[in-house]
């Protein structure tokens, strides 16, 4: 038993570890299964990836995973951490995305969250050469004039970027209201540390802006001088989501951000509840959208994916997480970006009382023959590491004694009166686990039948309307 706690804790350990890298890969498929839900460290888990990890037995989400608005529990890779990772193929040595973010990194940023276009540069700096691994996003900063260098003609770009930095550069590209008077800038009514004189302007700027609702760590913001790499990227990919909203402040100098959306309306239910790793789902364009210069009219299939599922269960969020893959019409077919600004829902639906009268009784049958299946089949295992402990312990009592060690030989006798107590202590936990996740699956079916809106947080409903923000 001890060795296979050891190993349990070591395979969450890795988890962890792999988890907090924020390096999410392509193609990434978890599926998670919290029955037998009484106990969490008894949760059945498969991890194929970076996108869950496991902590005392609780599946946690990824941070590489945003919600989609207006469904807490459905998720899409962000943006944000696909900067991250940019980031972190130009770092040298250990990454850490809670470290200040630099210039080069604040160029990378700005130039993928507005799609700042290729220009002619005002200036050069002695520091920045052809060779520099980010010396394309910088010079994309650098013309759009969204950051420029020192007069020693020296970007710099190794350097922390300071908090004040960081809103000055974010103020040049919005317009937006803000008081005036006043020698501090607050936030959520705290005064924000560490600004001099002259950026409290720009600090009002953005916060008036409320582009910093979905920044982590907002006591860090209020209290240190440099923002996170990872508060930035998120910083940005509300500023995408924003510029869209109002277009009027879409403006970079002589250049339009003009970022893509698609409206579409799905044909089909996913959920946290019934749908599994790699399943497909399609939905229907809305609207006319031009991608990559090609015209795609509405009524054009969107195609999607499930790429990680976490069932509901005791004290155990469900969520689902999807990619949208491709869109097509008749014969022209186009891969879509993996990276989202945001997805948000514009029309939500509910299922339908005979369509949810008609489907329990399936998933109902089968979520309860998992919880019994998975639940007999930790007995199993729970039983065959008694009987191999028992017969360890009998072995050492026997040598032991015959070696003329009578005392340590009756301690293992000890020991395996232990085993036997600890295997009937965790066959009655497993039994009082199982029954509770028999009668939970049912409950939540029940629940579904009656209350569907309040499983919806973690599906997508046909006949929903969403819009995909690149």
């Amino acid at each position: 038993m001890k060795r296979k706690s050891c190993l349990l804790a070591s395979v969450g350990a890795l988890c962890l570890a792999a988890s907090l890298s924020l390096t999410c890969q392509a193609g990434t498929q978890v599926q998670s299964y919290a029955h037998p839900s009484l106990f969490g460290s008894q949760a059945q888990v498969m991890t194929k990836d970076h996108s869950a990890y496991v902590v005392a037995g609780k599946v946690k989400k990824c941070p590489c995973l945003a919600p989609v608005a207006g469904k807490e529990n459905v998720f899409v890779k962000s943006w944000a951490a696909n900067m991250l990772s940019v980031m972190q193929r130009g770092a040298n040595g250990e990454f850490n995305p809670k470290m200040p973010i630099l210039r080069s990194e604040l160029a990378i940023v700005m130039a993928e969250g507005l799609g700042l276009p290729t220009g002619a540069v005002k200036y050069s700096y002695k520091d920045i050469n052809a060779g520099y691994w980010a010396s394309d996003w910088i010079n994309r900063a650098l013309a759009a004039d969204v950051m420029i260098g020192y007069p020693d003609k020296t970007f710099r770009p190794d350097q922390p970027v300071t908090k004040a930095e960081v809103f000055a550069t974010i103020a040049k590209v919005i317009d937006v209201p803000f008081d005036q008077n006043g020698l501090f800038a607050k936030y959520n009514g705290e005064v924000i540390q560490q600004i001099p004189t002259w950026a409290v302007p720009a600090t009002k700027e953005v916060v008036e802006s409320s582009l910093l609702k979905n920044i982590p760590n907002t006591k860090k913001l209020v209290n240190d001088e440099y923002l996170s790499k990872e508060q930035v990227a998120y910083l940005v990919g509300t500023l995408r989501y924003t510029y869209l909203m109002n277009a009027a402040n879409g403006k970079v100098g002589t250049f339009t951000y003009k970022p893509t959306a698609i409206s579409i309306k799905l044909s089909e239910r996913i959920s946290a509840r019934t749908s599994n790793v790699g399943d497909t789902f399609t939905a229907k364009t809305t609207k006319d959208v031009t991608i990559q210069g090609v015209c795609f009219p509405a009524g054009s299939t969107v195609k999607g994916i499930v790429d990680a599922v976490n069932r509901p269960g005791y004290k155990n969020t469900p969520y689902i997480k999807v990619r949208f893959v491709e869109i097509s019409n008749e014969n022209t077919v186009m891969d879509l970006e993996r990276d989202l600004a945001a997805v948000q829902v514009d029309c939500a639906k509910n299922p339908n009382i005979a369509s949810r009268l008609f489907a329990a009784p399936f998933s109902a049958a089968g979520r309860v023959a998992g919880v019994a299946g998975r639940t007999a089949g930790t007995g199993v295992n729970v039983i065959a590491d008694g009987v191999e402990n028992l017969g360890d312990n009998f072995s050492d009592a026997f040598a032991d004694t015959l070696s003329l060690h009578p005392l340590k030989g009756l301690k293992s006798v000890g020991s395996g009166f232990i085993t036997v107590g600890k295997g009937i202590y965790d066959l009655g936990k497993l039994v009082v686990s199982g029954t509770f996740g028999v009668l939970y699956e049912i409950g939540d079916e029940i629940r579904y039948v009656i209350l569907p809106s309040t499983t919806n947080d973690s599906a997508l409903n046909p006949d929903e309307e969403l819009t995909i923000i690149y």
